[in-house]
């Protein structure tokens, strides 16, 4: 069962959670989830919108650019650590993160891109604008501390690569009940 919620009154609840690891899910060729620590919930033109950034060599931000929808799945409560682990660490290109984490995926209500039991409170979006970061618009000690040029593109964690914004419409909001 799934209860319908204002997702603006849920904001302090999804941005405590971002510091924790929220999951941005996907559906290109399968489901994917990364664990994402920042974000924006807000409106842009009018419409509410959760802002998610995801850098350039991810598997996600392939999967984003082939079906310009997302879902972000959030804890009620703590995260738990092992799918924070597995969904923060090993890429979806290498592995089924559905089947290592033990996830229990959710049918969506609007898009196509599931939802996450474990992480019930979830917000389905839509893409409106996507924009790659201009690193050198950064100030010097951003660009040293989250974007270091010594080290692998590929690298989990910080590494080089510039984050894309992806603005994206929410479409459905609603909590994941038993």
């Amino acid at each position: 069962m799934k209860e319908k919620i204002d997702v603006f009154q849920y904001s302090e609840t999804i941005v405590r959670a971002l510091g924790n690891g929220a999951l941005l899910g996907t559906m290109g060729d399968k489901y994917n989830a990364m664990v994402i620590g920042w974000g924006h919930l807000g409106v842009v033109w009018g419409r509410p919108t959760f802002v998610a950034y995801v850098r350039e060599h991810r598997y996600t931000k392939a999967q984003l650019d082939k079906t310009h929808e997302f879902t972000v799945s959030v804890p009620l409560g703590e995260a738990d650590k092992a799918i924070t682990r597995i969904c923060g660490l090993k890429s979806g290109r290498d592995i089924d993160k559905v089947q290592e984490a033990g996830l229990t995926l959710v049918e969506p209500e609007t898009n196509h891109t599931p939802g996450v039991a474990q992480y019930p409170l979830t917000i389905e979006c839509r893409v409106l604008y996507s924009q790659k970061q201009d690193l050198s618009a950064l100030p010097e000690d951003i660009r040293a501390g989250s974007y270091p040029q010594d080290v692998d593109g590929g690298a989990p964690l910080a590494n080089r690569d510039a984050h894309t914004a992806y603005i994206g419409e929410i479409v459905d909001a609603y909590i994941i009940r038993d």
